[in-house]
């Protein structure tokens, strides 16, 4: 249950469609602490009481304490033609980025890489994430096609933690997987430590609940662990940010550089990386900056009315 007070209801205009939708549906509360952000993806497995709880933690909470004052950050390619992410891969590279996910699991996904890679030159590091679109057959042979872009890891291939599992024993090594949606409990974590089924693990503060949440999972599993946003604003960034610092050890860049990926975002002083990190600091929204973008609801919505 959400606390009455202040609370935004925005659809932000995006640079690329997500989930077939021009913009982000977003719910902001300001909190005694700072302020929240609640905003699941459209099609993105999110419990909607889980995000509220994360927007509640943030507005009303506190966040473990951080062990680093910066965090280094990847940038993102979304499921776009291969000009545009050469375009998006070059505007990482010149924030001082090194490291760039993309996204696969549909047509066009081998142009995607390349013009990636092309563009990020040969020492930046590739990342590609199928979100559980493959079959285990489908996942190893697509794999083995990518491999010659070079790949750091492939978060989340297939579905399903027994699958990734397999698909971890028949890779033998040769490239790191990662878990993303298939890990939303600590007895998940725990499930996927025994089966021995993923080299990294991905961690979303809205899917699990927030940071406290989120860090506990990681303990769970006993993996070297990255953050990755869900297209938030930099309100949302920051949690994701607090995550990160929060780590005790942060091996991987974390997939938090997304705010330009808003057309418009609701920070006078976005979360922007320079020279391929970010600040370790809340961000407040600015009204001003929001009011163009605030669409009707009535009473505080949950996660589960909202459109994205």
């Amino acid at each position: 249950m959400t606390r009455p007070g202040t609370w935004w209801h925005l659809h932000l205009p995006l640079r690329t469609p997500l989930g077939g939708l021009p913009y982000r549906d977003v719910v902001l509360r300001e909190g005694p602490s700072g302020w929240g952000e609640m905003s699941p993806l459209p099609g993105y497995p999110c419990d909607p009481a889980r995000a509220a709880a994360a927007m509640e933690e943030a507005a009303f909470g506190t966040w473990p304490p951080a062990v680093r004052d910066e965090i280094p950050v990847n940038g993102i390619v979304p499921a776009v033609g291969p000009d545009e992410a050469a375009a998006l891969a070059g505007e990482a590279r010149a924030q001082g980025i090194t490291t760039v996910k993309v996204k696969v699991g549909g047509p066009g996904d081998i142009d995607r890489v390349a013009a990636v890679r092309d563009a990020l030159g040969p020492a930046g590091a590739i990342r590609v994430d199928a979100n559980g679109a493959w079959d285990v057959d489908t996942a190893l042979a697509t794999i083995a096609r990518l491999a010659r872009f070079g790949l750091e890891l492939v978060e989340q291939p297939v579905a399903s933690i027994d699958d990734l599992a397999v698909v971890r024993r028949r890779l033998g090594g040769s490239v790191a997987i990662a878990a993303d949606e298939c890990v939303r409990s600590v007895d998940d974590a725990r499930r996927l430590r025994r089966m021995e089924a993923a080299d990294v693990l991905v961690l979303k503060v809205q899917p699990l609940g927030g940071v406290a949440a989120a860090l506990a999972v990681a303990e769970a599993a006993g993996l070297p662990a990255l953050v990755s946003s869900m297209f938030e604003t930099s309100v949302g960034l920051a949690a994701g940010v607090a995550l990160a610092a929060a780590l005790p050890d942060l091996p991987y860049a974390c997939g938090l550089g997304s705010a330009g990926l808003l057309v418009v975002d609701v920070a006078a002083d976005p979360l922007v990386a320079v020279d391929g990190m970010l600040p370790v600091r809340r961000v407040p929204a600015d009204p001003a900056l929001m009011g163009p973008f605030s669409v009707p609801s009535e009473g505080v919505p949950d996660a589960g009315g909202l459109s994205a």
